[in-house]
């Protein structure tokens, strides 16, 4: 056993042991987030790190959330279904926008607006089906009955939920490194760079580009409706439309994109900012952090295009040399 698993071995036993050692409700609702939209996170970096820039994301979370409440709601279709079904939903709709666009080659700013337009009509779905999904006033989960709450996946009990997010975090961890590691990671880097020679060396273009995006889809959707069953409650505003693909955008970016835990990073950094505005300032701060993130995406993608935990790698990697960030690689907003 080399070092670098070594330590990831007890990086990951110390996690597993945290909830059991700090009890406090609070910080483990922050952990329980963090991790939650970590995994959100990174499900959006599997496509933007080579230049599928997506803001329909927010929709692909929206999915996840609103049908896996809808079922157990109206039909009593546990979650332990509905999650998978919802998923399935959101796969087969990001096959449906992706086709034609990878199909056709509708790449760069023409592809960022027509997820733009997905998340967009997503949301009005939602918004506009008010007698079923609640509308703009949110919508809530019914409490499972006493001694349902593993077949309702809903539990009280925080360290339960950690657990659960835990799980799902190094799962999206393992899908990311999985994907760094194989010949899906070269193609599709062969195809951000040059899609007529990637063709040419006998790459499929679009069956590429549809496998990432259909992951990616899918580990959104799981977000969403794992942050609605730990939430117990949803709203356009929190799980779907433009922001929370914008959040997503931002959150990658600042991180680091091309690194594994750079989302991580990006959502310590969300979801402390948001905790923060909202305990200093309250109703006075709703929509503060949408416009600091706005401002904080302009000044890396100057600054630090690698994000934060990219830039600090190659420091180490290579201290005595100047980062070559803005040489060698481009946030993926400025890639095709």
């Amino acid at each position: 056993m080399n070092r670098q698993a070594a330590f990831w071995i007890i990086a990951l036993l110390a996690l597993v042991a945290l909830p059991f050692v700090h009890r406090d409700p609070y910080h483990l609702h922050v952990l329980v987030l963090i991790l939650i939209w970590s995994f959100a996170y990174t499900s959006w970096s599997i496509m933007g790190r080579f230049g599928l820039v997506s803001l329909g994301h927010g929709g692909f979370m929206g999915i996840g959330a609103y049908v896996t409440a809808l079922l157990w709601n109206h039909l009593g279709v546990s979650p332990w279904i509905g999650i998978p079904l919802s998923m399935a939903t959101a796969g087969v709709l990001a096959l449906i926008v992706a086709y034609p666009c990878f199909r056709f080659r509708i790449t760069g700013h023409y592809f960022v607006l027509v997820t733009l337009a997905l998340s967009g009509i997503v949301l009005q779905v939602i918004t506009a089906t008010r007698d079923y999904t609640g509308g703009s006033l949110g919508y809530t989960p019914q409490r499972a009955q006493s001694g349902k709450g593993l077949f309702a996946l809903q539990f009280d009990d925080k360290t339960t939920w950690y657990l659960i997010a835990l799980a799902v975090w190094v799962a999206g961890l393992v899908i990311w490194r999985a994907i760094d590691r194989s010949m899906i990671r070269h193609a599709m880097e062969a195809i951000s760079e040059d899609e007529d020679a990637a063709a040419a060396a006998g790459v499929n273009v679009t069956a590429e580009k549809l496998k990432i995006t259909l992951i990616s889809a899918l580990m959104t959707a799981l977000s969403g409706a794992l942050y609605c069953q730990y939430q117990m409650f949803i709203s356009p505003d929190t799980v779907s439309g433009i922001a929370v693909s914008l959040q997503m955008v931002f959150a990658a970016i600042v991180g680091g994109v091309y690194v594994a835990l750079g989302p991580t990073v990006g959502a310590v950094i969300t979801i402390v900012l948001a905790e923060v505005l909202r305990i200093s300032f309250g109703t006075k701060a709703v929509g503060w952090d949408n416009l600091v993130y706005g401002i904080l995406l302009v000044l890396f993608i100057i600054f630090l295009p690698k994000g934060i935990l990219g830039s600090v790698i190659d420091r180490i990697k290579s201290p005595r040399k100047p980062s070559r960030g803005h040489e060698q690689q481009t946030v993926p907003i400025a890639r095709r």
